[in-house]
């Protein structure tokens, strides 16, 4: 690819509300923009910041679902550490640009770390409740109630296709059903404030959130089950697209930070609520660390063990210093002296990977600018920090993953939002009932506990001469009307989920 992205277009200030204004509306506007200190990118995160859609990120889960105690973290305080260490590459970035980029001015200065912090902050803002688990029963329950459908003398899609009158690349929506699409979906659409765009985030921002730059159908979304907007939305994404990087299925390059701040954020942190919670047996993990060698951690050394040579010779000093903090620690009998030593070591690693991720962005800055790097991730192409990678996703996969209360909460979750899911799609949404008019019947009143707030922004059509109308339910698609499902459910918090799902289904009183 030669077309090389510019920091103008990077960075592009505008709003989708905003895209089709009059020269005397721009101006009008841009003589209010100067009254006002903050660049557009902050104004995002101050918009967002108050939002109820940013609040019930407290009840979404991180990994330990509808926890008790404050300190296991959620969504919503993952969110704020990905933002601070997104922010802090920003300031980096900018600085090393005004040198290296000369395409890169002092009128951009303030913008990228404003830009990453408000998308380290929301970047989750789509996830459903109890975790990254929750999208994967999501995307289960409909592939398995399209095969239902099937019979032998038809395929199950072909006749669900058929039934429901939806097309195929609608369809897979929800059979691949992603947070970070439903993402771009609360912050244009749902998170409603004066009209049908939302938020009206910056396009720079919008762009940015676009991890994934392709719908549901492209074949990278089928073979990774990842993509970045519904197929509703293509209009939406294709604005963000061509007034930012230029270049469809091509990522933003702040993105590739976004991306990384996000993996050394809850890498670290989730071993350590893991050792918290007596789950990681810390002590033991550290000694083997430090020796090199040990069971729990013997696949990583198979597997990295030139790269842990040179891990430890770079950063001898740091790791001499972690060693000193946690016999310290244990000799003065620290109460929870093994948190205070993986929370060194979770300061330190970070630190490590994010030096790391500066050396390659820097070492890959042209291939990055031109959209040669593709779904790369950055902390892989460090060997040092694929290995502090790869230490903390074996501490994962041996610790946290199989952990008892861990897969208790996730079968709870998917008990939750399956049986929601039978209910509002089975027998509400797509049944036979008059469920609109009807409030008697057992469609209708189901139809009647779905939020007034998506259900509106569902209806809601502009007209030609600027206001607005609304449709009748019966006049939407199913593909839109299982968008009003998917929305609310993904919408919801894993406590108001749960609560919920008892009312329904009986177990508690309404």
């Amino acid at each position: 690819m030669n077309n090389r992205m510019s920091w103008d277009n990077i960075l592009n200030e505008n709003r989708p509300r905003h895209k089709n204004d009059s020269e005397e509306e721009k101006r009008k506007r841009e003589e209010k923009r100067k009254l006002d200190d903050r660049n557009e990118f902050e104004r995002d995160y101050d918009r967002i910041v108050g939002s109820s859609s940013l609040r019930r990120l407290q009840d979404k889960a991180q990994v330990f679902p509808l926890q008790d105690n404050d300190f296991i973290r959620t969504r919503l305080t993952h969110s704020i550490e990905v933002s601070a260490i997104a922010r802090s590459f920003g300031r980096w970035l900018e600085k090393w640009l005004l040198k290296a980029d000369e395409g890169f001015t002092e009128d951009h200065i303030g913008k990228i770390p404003a830009l990453l912090a408000v998308a380290g902050l929301v970047h989750d803002i789509g996830n459903p409740p109890f975790g990254h688990y929750g999208e994967d029963v999501i995307k289960d329950w409909f592939t398995r109630f399209v095969a239902e459908h099937g019979s032998e003398k038809q395929d199950a899609e072909e006749a669900f296709l058929q039934q429901y009158y939806i097309a195929k690349d609608e369809l897979y929506d929800f059979l691949h059903f992603d947070g970070n699409a439903q993402g771009l979906r609360v912050l244009t659409r749902l998170q409603f404030l004066n009209d049908e765009y939302g938020i009206n985030f910056t396009y720079g921002t919008l762009s940015v959130l676009l991890k994934y730059p392709w719908d549901s159908s492209h074949k990278i979304a089928k073979e990774d089950k990842k993509f970045g907007y519904f197929k509703q939305d293509v209009d939406t994404a294709s604005d963000i697209i061509n007034g930012t990087v230029g270049v469809k299925e091509t990522r933003n390059p702040l993105t590739y930070l976004l991306e990384a701040s996000d993996d050394i954020a809850y890498l670290g942190s989730d071993i350590e609520d893991g050792v918290k919670k007596g789950i990681v047996p810390w002590e033991s993990i550290f000694e083997q660390f430090l020796a090199g060698e040990g069971e729990e951690i013997k696949p990583l050394i198979e597997k990295y063990s030139k790269e842990m040579n040179e891990l430890k010779e770079t950063y001898k000093d740091g790791i001499k210093e972690l060693k000193e903090k946690h016999d310290k620690a244990k000799k003065n009998k620290f109460p929870d002296y093994e948190l205070t030593s993986v929370q060194n070591f979770r300061v330190w690693a970070q630190g490590v990977m994010i030096k790391e991720v500066k050396n390659v962005f820097e070492e890959n800055y042209d291939d990055i600018m031109e959209g040669n790097l593709g779904k790369q991730e950055l902390l892989k192409k460090s060997s040092k920090a694929s290995v502090l990678k790869g230490f903390f996703t074996t501490l994962l996969v041996n610790y946290i993953f199989p952990n008892k209360e861990v897969l208790s909460l996730e079968l709870v979750g998917d008990s939750i939002i399956r049986e929601l899911l039978d209910v509002f799609v089975k027998e509400c949404i797509l049944s036979d009932e008059d469920y609109e008019s009807d409030h008697k019947c057992k469609s209708g009143k189901i139809f009647r506990i779905l939020s007034d707030n998506f259900v509106f922004v569902h209806l809601l059509e502009k007209t030609e001469d600027g206001a607005y109308n609304r449709r009748k339910i019966s006049s939407l698609s199913t593909y839109e009307k299982l968008l009003i499902i998917t929305d609310f459910i993904s919408g919801m918090t894993d406590s108001y989920a749960l609560d919920l799902h008892k009312k329904i289904t009986g177990v508690k009183m309404p």
